[in-house]
């Protein structure tokens, strides 16, 4: 057949085999998804279909229209990598060079590959830096990474894996820590380059709903092994493996609404945080930048709220006001009628996005998580530390670990370790589950209601994704450009939208459904359609 075979691959890395057995046909312009949690083999089978791989002993065949790929030779990557088979990496940051402009980058790679002059390489990345939809393409074909935003990075490197017209895109994780907009927007786009230019997509996820409206087949990887392989309308509402099904059920869903009664602990008066702009030569100061722009919220005791909005949002600007890391450039914080940089430390505790910069690299996890407790005059802190590892789920043996030798769920769980250390009644909590697998973030949501129930605490919950505050949040305030444009129930705030913008963060939730993905992505589309035409459609209404 044309297209992606692969048959009986096995991939090991000195004892441990990585993948075992896979085998998966792609046809030419078609679509399939790996779906898995982190070490399941997903990814080492996608750099196994562009050799990439130094070190790992691969057997099996894979072979693309034609040309067996195990058997090919350095010259012979040459010229399949870039021009038949791209690939789109995870993180943009890293796979883009900072000291090439974006434009350089993607002319360099057209080149390489068809001898083109300089002249025709520089117009090819013009083309498909608006193919993709990057505004002022010309102009921003100068810029460098740094000076794009997470989304339009990765829309780079897409064109990038555009330059040479391939007969296949190879998406590792695409959409990995992106807010849900800019996710439905990539995932958008991947499936319009697919219909536009007719190469087949292989998109690799650990999220069942980024794959759900994006492709014909998926392949469902639990360590090394292919448990599930069909249809995706047929996997994903009939799936016959019990590990489907449980990734399924770590999909967040909507929870029993509570009563809240209690008082207000923490109130946010007109709250402001603007940052001042260094001024550009002779030219007059620029306007301050506006973070958080007048926001006035009350915190009820024993709720939990949630704080949604994309990246830009001002979402963590706020969350590190509410526990008096950051003061505000006007307005009042307080905490139970104090001011909150008083009351801060045992009374109020935050769990940060990225535990491995949080956590020490060069002491043990024990000891970070420690450090609370001795400032707080407790001579030997061990015996209470190994009690909340045992509680947040890992164990008085990780007391002696060190970050980076714990998975990223693991550090999580110390993280929300350290938090609880000092016993605070309210906890904030920044995207705390934003670049965890699926299984792994069902289970540290539930640890944080677990927690909040058992020790009457208070949470605020920030997130760019409503799907995950639908689980856990009781009220949720929109966060828009520093601004709180909409606060209600959770319940009432998915049913009757009433702003816009929460509208438009609804629709970018993913769907397990593939109908509803669909649909969903139908909208976003006509939505977009209106906007350049200026008519309005039922979703913008």
């Amino acid at each position: 057949m044309s297209g992606l075979r692969v048959q009986d691959l096995r991939i090991r890395f000195g004892d441990r085999l990585a993948v075992d057995g896979l085998s998966f046909d792609l046809a030419e312009g078609g679509s399939l998804g790996i779906v898995g949690e982190s070490g399941s083999g997903k990814s080492a089978t996608a750099l196994a279909l562009l050799g990439l791989h130094t070190g790992a002993e691969i057997t099996g065949r894979i072979s693309f229209d034609g040309t067996d790929l195990t058997a090919a030779g350095p010259d012979d990557w040459r010229r399949i990598r870039g021009v038949r088979i791209a690939m789109v990496f995870q993180d943009p940051l890293t796979a883009l060079s900072p000291f090439h402009t974006i434009g350089d980058q993607i002319a360099e790679v057209y080149r390489w590959h068809t001898g083109a002059s300089r002249r025709a390489a520089r117009q090819r990345a013009v083309e498909v830096l608006g193919q993709v939809h990057i505004p002022d393409p010309v102009r921003r074909a100068g810029a460098y990474p740094h000076q794009f935003s997470g989304g339009m990075r990765q829309r780079a490197l897409i064109a990038m894996a555009l330059a040479c017209r391939p007969g296949l895109i190879v998406a590792d994780e695409p959409t990995t820590a992106l807010d849900v907009t800019v996710q439905a927007q990539i995932l958008d786009l991947l499936d319009e380059v697919r219909t536009t230019t007719g190469a087949a997509l292989l998109l690799i996820s650990h999220d069942l709903g980024v794959v759900a409206g994006s492709t014909d087949e998926v392949v469902v990887m639990r360590d090394g092994v292919a448990v599930e392989h069909g249809p995706t309308d047929t996997v994903l509402s009939a799936p016959r493996h019990a590990y489907t099904r449980a990734l399924l059920d770590a999909v967040p869903r909507p929870t029993a609404p509570r009563q809240i009664a209690g008082a207000s602990v923490l109130r946010l008066d007109g709250v402001r945080k603007h940052f001042p702009q260094p001024r550009r030569g002779a030219w007059r100061r620029p306007a301050p930048i506006r973070a958080v722009d007048d926001v006035t919220l009350d915190v009820r005791r024993g709720e939990t709220l949630g704080i949604v909005g994309e990246s830009g949002t001002g979402k963590t600007t706020l969350a590190r006001m509410m526990v008096g890391l950051v003061a505000p450039s006007r307005g009042r914080i307080t905490f139970d009628g104090a001011d909150i940089t008083r009351r801060r430390g045992a009374s109020v505790q935050m769990i940060f996005q990225d535990p491995l910069s949080s956590l020490n690299p060069r002491r043990t996890v024990g000891e970070s998580i420690a450090d609370p407790l001795r400032l707080q005059g407790v001579r030997d802190p061990r015996p209470r530390v190994e009690h909340l590892l045992d509680r947040v789920g890992l164990g008085a043996a990780e007391y002696d670990r060190f970050p980076h030798q714990l998975s990223g769920g693991m550090r999580q769980r110390a993280g929300i370790a350290r938090a609880l250390a000092p016993e605070p009644r309210l906890i904030v909590c920044d995207e705390p589950v934003s670049s965890l697998d699926v299984t792994t973030r069902a289970q540290v949501l539930a640890l944080l209601e677990d927690l909040r129930r058992e020790l009457d605490l208070t949470l605020v919950v920030v997130s760019h994704d409503l799907g995950v505050l639908r689980q856990i949040a009781d009220r949720v305030a929109v966060l828009a450009n520093g601004t709180v444009v909409e606060i209600g129930e959770t319940a009432r705030l998915y049913e009757q939208p009433q702003h816009p913008y929460t509208r438009e963060l609804l629709a970018a939730i993913p769907a397990t459904d593939p109908q509803e993905a669909r649909r969903l992505r139908a909208l976003r589309r006509a939505a977009r359609d209106a906007v350049v035409t200026g008519q309005p459609t039922a979703w913008t209404t």
